[in-house]
């Protein structure tokens, strides 16, 4: 009796209700069972530390995330996934010695966004290696044995965010896994830690976004000093950026002819090289010249932003007829500078979790640069003032007329000249003359110096007069006369 009232308390389940429970359950017979030693929940598959040498098949449909770290697997074929694998979004592979992966083998898995290869032995990035992964978004890499990393290997990836390539033997700075446009347009982050760099392209990193140099990694790599570089990352210091800041000491490099590394932010002012400190944001330009300010925020997503001229003006759209264009990417362009243009400009940015100052210092040159009206630069308007001065100062010497053919005889002579300063450079008296200040017309020199129409001969030599008095005139080639042509009187042009 009592076996028959536990009975009639179990209600009766309906066949299909059965059925439908079946098939919800992940590990139903519907849809597979959990491969031997592997630990499986939900849609989660954990096969870590099981000392596997393959891939354990076959694989439920449904996984999302598979743990494979911490085994033996050291070659992942074509045929590791031979059914598709939708809904699989995370592969882990680290820590098991692989050095073989194929070309193939992420044919089935396209929505793969997380795979994490570290602490492996692979050697060789080949080509297209990772082309079949257009949704990936976090490669981990670091702790192998790469060497050589085909320019191909990261083709298609572009949704890809992190690629961690530190502690490997990378010796080229893979320089096109940055450039705006190319093959990773979304990559946020680039690991190249403890590597073999040994030169960096400091000027094309300089002109990266902020946002990118700030998760930029190259400390424990040989690097050379340079003072590029010093720059580089002493502007990411004074940014605050965390691949510099967090990293000081082990930011270092190799001086030349040294064995030792010295700290790459210790440089400035020291030999052999003697870098200087690089300026923040200072840009040069002419008049009539058209600029482009650009905000260099290190936060990634900014909400707003705005601009404040050196007058204090709050720039959010276009402003002074055009002159002043706020851009879409939250750059500020300048047309037709002017003199009053130059000063500091501010970049006001609104961050995801903070806010950010940026100051741009503007200057512009009183010249114009290769402009329309252009006529005569400045050194060759000191050129041709040159050349001037020395053709008035030749004339003077040379082509001045002589007063002796119109001087009249009856002219009553000039009073004897002092020793003044005021003797002008430009006078039109010659101070040829004798002791008389006389037009040479009315002094008749004698002695055996004279010949004809009493002018002096080829080979004589004027008289000299006596002296009269403490005022006594100058001789001829006196050296004191302050009427020679070297005087320090300046000519007018």
């Amino acid at each position: 009796p009592s076996h028959q009232r536990v009975a009639m308390r179990v209600p009766m389940v309906p066949p299909s209700l059965l059925l439908a429970l079946s098939l919800l359950s992940p590990w139903g017979s519907a849809a597979g069972s959990c491969p031997p030693r592997c630990v499986c929940a939900s849609n989660l598959l954990s096969c870590s530390q099981a000392n596997l040498s393959t891939v354990p098949a076959p694989l439920p449909r449904f996984t999302a995330v598979l743990d494979l770290s911490h085994n033996n697997v050291t070659r992942l074929r074509a045929d590791w996934a031979p059914a598709r694998l939708p809904h699989l979004h995370a592969l882990l592979l680290s820590h098991n010695g692989l050095a073989f992966v194929s070309t193939e083998a992420f044919a089935h898995v396209p929505r793969l966004r997380h795979l994490d290869l570290s602490s492996n032995r692979l050697r060789t990035l080949d080509e297209n290696l990772f082309s079949d992964l257009g949704e990936l978004e976090v490669l981990l890499l670091y702790n192998n044995e790469i060497a050589t990393v085909d320019r191909t290997a990261f083709e298609n990836l572009g949704r890809l965010r992190k690629l961690y390539l530190g502690q490997n033997r990378i010796a080229r700075f893979p320089l096109e896994l940055l450039r705006e446009g190319t093959r990773l347009p979304q990559l946020a982050l680039l690991d190249l830690s403890a590597n073999r760099l040994r030169a960096v392209p400091a000027g094309e990193l300089q002109a990266l976004p902020a946002w990118l140099r700030d998760r930029l990694y190259l400390h424990n790599n040989p690097l050379a000093c340079d003072c590029l570089l010093f720059q580089l990352l002493d502007r990411g210091r004074r940014r605050h950026l965390s691949a510099v800041e967090d990293f000081q000491d082990e930011l270092r490099c190799f001086l030349p002819g040294a064995t030792a590394l010295v700290k790459i932010l210790e440089l400035a002012g020291k030999p052999p090289l003697n870098c200087s400190k690089a300026r923040e944001a200072v840009l040069e330009a002419h008049l009539g010249d058209s600029v482009t300010l650009g905000c260099d925020s290190r936060w990634q997503g900014v909400r707003s932003r705005h601009w404040v001229t050196p007058g204090g003006e709050r720039v959010l759209g276009d402003g002074g007829n055009g002159s002043v264009v706020l851009l879409a990417n939250g750059s500020l362009q300048l047309r037709a500078l002017r003199p009053e243009d130059a000063g500091t400009y501010s970049c006001w940015v609104a961050g995801p979790l903070l806010n950010e100052t940026l100051y741009v210092e503007l200057l512009v040159h009183n010249f114009t640069l290769h402009g329309p009206h252009d006529t005569l630069n400045t050194a060759y308007t000191t050129l041709v003032g040159c050349i001037l001065s020395v053709v008035l100062v030749l004339i003077y010497l040379y082509l001045t007329p002589c007063r002796c053919c119109c001087c009249r005889g009856t002219e009553k002579p000039p009073a004897p000249r002092d020793d003044s300063i005021n003797s002008s450079v430009l006078s039109t008296t010659p101070n040829h003359a004798g002791g008389t200040g006389e037009p040479c017309g009315s002094h008749v020199a004698s002695g055996a110096g004279t010949g004809q129409n009493g002018r002096f001969k080829g080979g004589g030599t004027p008289p000299v007069p006596a002296r009269q008095g403490p005022k006594a005139q100058r001789k001829v080639s006196d050296p004191d006369s302050v009427s020679s042509v070297f005087s320090d009187t300046p000519i007018v042009v």
